[in-house]
């Protein structure tokens, strides 16, 4: 059972293990973000591509904005209409310690709007870049959206030196 705004939702299986994926997926960019050096947050592989900090900080802002577009008001600690767009976030939060705490509260804020979505709500179509999606879709957009960039983080990882915690067991 969920309590959001006062109300109980039970959740669906598909809920569930939706959470679950999601759950691992920002478990494993927390964990790789806690592991990069705090001087390789300014690293990038070359010209014109993301920092370390600005991939997390991606990752933290566009949560936020796939959250917003789903209709959530409330993002966690903030209002959404509060919430910096994206593009803002990478390029002005750099420090390790900020960036954590941004993809925490992005972890957070998923944590309380997905659960609280009931299938219905899933089911309503909101705007994507000018194309009708299904706020389920939004939701798998967000999932899909933190793995790749994942992904990206591990090889910026692995081209420091550092391997990536569950690939030492932790």
């Amino acid at each position: 059972m969920i309590i959001a705004g006062g109300l109980c939702f039970a959740q669906t299986a598909a809920q569930q293990e939706y959470m679950g994926e999601f759950e691992h997926a920002m478990g494993q960019v927390i964990a790789l973000a806690k592991a990069m050096p705090a001087d390789k947050f300014a690293w990038r592989p070359g010209p014109g591509v993301r920092s370390t900090s600005e991939v997390f900080m991606h990752i933290a802002g566009a949560n936020f904005m796939l959250l917003r577009l789903t209709g959530v008001k409330e993002l966690a600690d903030k209002k959404a209409s509060d919430v910096p767009a994206s593009r803002d976030l990478e390029k002005t939060v750099t420090a390790k310690e900020q960036v954590l705490e941004w993809l925490n509260r992005s972890r957070e804020a998923v944590r309380k709007a997905y659960p609280a979505t009931t299938p219905s709500a899933q089911e309503r179509m909101v705007d994507f870049f000018g194309q009708k999606r299904s706020v389920r879709a939004i939701h798998l957009r967000l999932l899909v959206h933190v793995d790749e960039h994942m992904g990206q983080a591990v090889a910026y990882a692995r081209m420091n030196g550092i391997v990536p915690p569950w690939s030492r067991g932790e």
